[in-house]
Order: structure tokens, then sequence, then C-alpha cells
């Protein structure tokens, strides 16, 4: 197993609006650790130290959380589950760490990324990424940063499904239906002209109709 990322906290004392402020002028983001057996505990840590380990470990890598907690010193393993920021400003306002057991598996959403310059695209074929997360169940430390999905070998019309994806070792998406993750559509062009001729020939069948009516009533 691959050494954890270190994040350093301190308990936090203190609830509401007005505590918070206080902590946010002192250059601290409020935070909260919890897991599955209902641990729920206040802290807060340095926006410096969070930014660079946020930049490193982003929402699927999994942190050492380390504070002091009854003169002893308390690490855990937890995800960066989810961070508020300032509507305009570029400012945490909350973190929730959410605490995992290294041993057991867990679902956790990933970003899908794309690879390569498909074959269809010298024909003007353009990717549209269907999914841009996919839940996949695996160990923790085994959580990817991302899906990477190789799209060189697409030609127009052509899909790629959860099936045709390679994932790390010991991970798994489950789910029912084969869906397509990844395609390589026509050139957009091509829909605006083909549904521009459609819109013509509505209008066309329109204009025939009603000149028919017109007859009929003289």
């Amino acid at each position: 197993m691959s050494e954890l990322v270190n994040l350093k906290l301190e308990l936090r004392e203190g609830k509401g609006k007005e505590a918070a402020k206080k902590l946010r002028a002192r250059e601290y983001i409020p935070a909260v650790y919890y897991n599955p057996q209902g641990v729920n505990i206040p802290l807060k840590v340095r926006e410096g130290l969070f930014h660079k380990v946020w930049l490193k470990a982003g929402s699927t890598s999994v942190v050492e959380l380390e504070f002091e907690q009854d003169s002893q010193t308390v690490k855990m393993p937890a995800l960066i589950w989810s961070v508020d920021k300032h509507p305009y400003k570029t400012v945490y306002t909350h973190v929730d760490f959410y605490g995992v057991d290294l041993t057991k598996e867990l679902t956790v959403s990933v970003p899908v990324e794309v690879t390569g310059t498909p074959k269809g695209a010298e024909e003007g074929g353009v990717i549209e990424i269907f999914r841009q997360h996919l839940d996949l169940t695996c160990l923790p430390i085994n959580i990817p940063n991302q899906i990477v999905i190789d799209v060189s070998r697409l030609e127009i019309g052509d899909n790629i499904n959860i099936e045709d994806i390679k994932l790390p070792s010991g991970a798994r998406i489950d789910v029912e239906e084969n869906f397509a993750v990844v395609g390589l559509l026509p050139p957009y062009q091509e829909k605006v002209e083909e549904e521009a001729e459609e819109t013509e020939d509505a209008e066309g069948v329109e204009a025939a109709e009603e000149d028919a009516e017109e007859t009929r009533e003289e």
C-alpha cells in the first residue's frame, strides 16, 4: 500500500455561523469527520494546508487525517467528500471528510477522461461523453483519479460501453444495463443541415396544404 497523504487538523469548538466566521477570519476552514458507524467529529484545518492536499488528492485519493484528542495523536483514513466554497471568492467555507476502512470496498463517483484521437475524426466525427462520472466499487486505496478511456479506434457511429472499459485491478462497475459511456457522433454541421432540410420540407408541405385549402374554398 502506498503512503497516504497526511493532513493535520485540530478539534473545533463552537458551532453556528458566528463561530465559523471567526474561524475563517483566522484562516481556518470549519470541517467535520464522519463515518458509516455514526462517528461525528467537528474539526478545523488551516486553509493553506488543506489547499495543498486538496490539489494533490482531490476527491478520490485517501488522505490520513491527524489531530490531537484527549492528549493522544489520532490518525484516520478518509476521503475529502465535500468541499464548499464562497459563491464568488476563492475561499473554502466548509469541508466534509468521510472516514473509510481500508480493508472494505466502497462505491465512489469517478470522473471519466478520454485519451487518443478517434479514427473517425478525419471525417469530422465529434466525441461525445455521455457519462461524465461512473460509480466505481473497489478498495479505498485503489480508487483512481479518473477512469481513462482510449477512443482512438472509434469510427463515426461507434460507442464504448461499460463492458468495453478497462478498469483498475480489483475495481468494478455494478450496473444492470451495458450502456454507452462515450461515442463518436456525426459532424454537427451535417446534423444542422439535415434539421434545416426537414424544416424546409415540413414548411413546403404546410404551404401546399394551405394552397389546396384556399382552392377548395374558391
